[in-house]
């Protein structure tokens, strides 16, 4: 990568962390142990993930990953009905807004329509086990989640009456990624609670 191109993207991965600064949601970070805007910390989690999983990923796929979740906040889930069609359309709603935020930081820094469609694909998910970079961010997606998130999915849904529905959950999840995703996954330092529901929900999955 040049140095323009590095710049480039350095630009935008700041643009991108400075659209994410502005959600009102604040989650403390473990490792700083300060509060930090939620989206902002999702990004973050994101790349680094990507380098721990995929070292040396290309520019593209990185824009992605980083802006898996761009404004996020913007677009609630309780605009939209119950169900699963009122979820489904949610998240269909919210891959294109993501997509077309991206873009937008991008073009400002010079990227091309065929490199900002690219991008915007992989937001979209479209080629999933077809196309590398967007099982990619998948995986990387998923491994977020099982290691940072998974945990407050357990303390909620953790009673013996939403247990079909945690592990339901993780199968899910778990289907979605590829086989060294799922090295990855096991590879993780889990708590040894929520490791426990793992294996669970692979075993009787």
């Amino acid at each position: 990568m040049t140095i323009t191109e590095a710049s480039r993207l350095q630009s935008v991965l700041d643009a991108i962390d400075a659209a994410n600064r502005e959600d009102p949601v604040l989650e403390t970070d473990p490792e700083s142990g300060q509060e930090v805007p939620r989206a902002l910390l999702y990004g973050q989690r994101m790349s680094r993930m990507l380098e721990a999983f995929a070292p040396g990923s290309g520019e593209l796929v990185r824009i992605a990953v980083r802006a898996q979740h761009i404004r996020r906040w913007t677009v609630p889930r309780g605009d939209y009905p119950e169900g699963r069609a009122g979820y489904r359309r949610w998240r269909t709603d919210l891959a294109r807004y993501h997509a077309e935020v991206t873009g937008g930081l991008m073009a400002e820094r010079g990227y091309d329509s065929r490199e900002i469609e690219h991008v915007g694909k992989l937001q979209r998910k479209e080629g999933i086990k077809s196309d590398p970079e967007a099982q990619l961010l998948e995986d990387v997606a998923c491994l977020v989640f099982l290691r940072h998130y998974l945990a407050d999915f357990v303390a909620e849904h953790g009673h013996k009456h939403d247990e079909e529905k945690l592990l339901g959950i993780i199968r899910k999840t778990w289907r979605k990624m590829s086989e060294q995703a799922h090295a990855a996954a096991l590879a993780q330092h889990l708590p040894e609670e929520i490791r426990a529901v793992v294996h669970q929900a692979l075993e009787a999955g």
